[in-house]
């Protein structure tokens, strides 16, 4: 019985990840995009080692962004993609498309989301309970 609900378990949280993957932003290979709390004002604070785990994002010369998306520039001159200011990466303990192998790690790092699903979120939360009533 045990072994049943354990499965039961799995099957539905794996069916909730699939259901938010539409709203996890991906690079063009399908791979996740990340975004670090340590970054500021638009920039990265993810290098050397760090960005060996997390490489960034990378834009090609003369890429140009608009709406949410913009760019970056790194310590080394190369441009990084942002979403709304917050710049991008992916996470070497992905290994296929899909994976979010990354989300929490350390408690600083999240899977980057649509904008729409972000602001969802912030205004479920601020509706939550009395409202201050």
């Amino acid at each position: 019985m045990k072994t049943v609900l354990a499965a039961l378990t799995l099957l539905a949280a794996m069916t909730a990840s699939a259901a938010h993957h539409g709203d996890i932003l991906t690079n063009k290979q399908g791979m996740t995009l990340y975004t670090f709390d340590k970054d500021v004002n638009g920039n990265s604070a993810c290098y050397d080692g760090c960005a060996a785990k997390w490489p960034p994002h990378l834009a090609k010369a003369g890429a140009s962004a608009e709406g949410a998306w913009g760019l970056t520039q790194r310590t080394d001159g190369t441009m990084q993609w942002t979403y709304n200011n917050q710049p991008l990466y992916t996470w070497v303990g992905d290994s296929q498309k899909g994976d979010t192998n990354g989300n929490g790690v350390g408690g600083v790092w999240h899977t980057a989301e649509k904008a729409h699903k972000k602001a969802e979120k912030k205004a479920k939360a601020s509706n939550s309970g009395y409202g201050g009533y």
